[in-house]
């Protein structure tokens, strides 16, 4: 069984597939503070408010301590139940640019393997040139051939 499971591991694709997870979460982490560090405020700016995520509604009873908070992780760290649509429109930023990244990638690598498909195309079309030891041989032949015969 150990032998079967080293296998497994040893295997291409479950190799790439722990690089690709590794390299999403580093990429998520990329995108969340593009999101948060740099869209997030500016939009934020534009609509009124420097902290986007400020934008909740309170939906149940606030502790004695934090009555007036605008604190949306101190809030719900306490239990209070929210309507965090701020939240909610950060990671919608976040779905919108992963999946506009990801579809420039796959739009990027689409035209490279329609590019190759052509170029191998046009190469398959060509008849190749024939190798000169051939081309020697049947130059012979045909000398031979045009000999009068003895």
């Amino acid at each position: 069984m150990l032998k079967e499971f080293r296998a497994f591991i040893a295997r291409g694709n479950v190799l790439d597939l722990a690089v690709a997870v590794i390299i999403g979460a580093a990429f998520g982490k990329i995108v969340t503070s593009l999101t948060e560090d740099v869209l997030m405020p500016v939009i934020g700016m534009i609509f009124g408010g420097l902290d986007f995520s400020s934008y909740f509604v309170v939906l149940g009873d606030v502790p004695a301590n934090l009555a007036g908070s605008t604190d949306y992780v101190a809030l719900k760290k306490a239990g209070v139940p929210l309507f965090g649509y701020g939240a909610f429109i950060t990671q919608a930023v976040n779905f919108i640019i992963v999946a506009f990244i990801i579809f420039m990638l796959v739009r990027t690598v689409n035209r490279m393997v329609t590019l190759f498909e052509k170029e191998k195309a046009k190469t398959a079309d060509e008849p190749k040139a024939e190798p000169a030891d051939v081309a020697l041989l049947r130059e012979i032949r045909d000398e031979l051939k045009a000999r009068p015969k003895v």
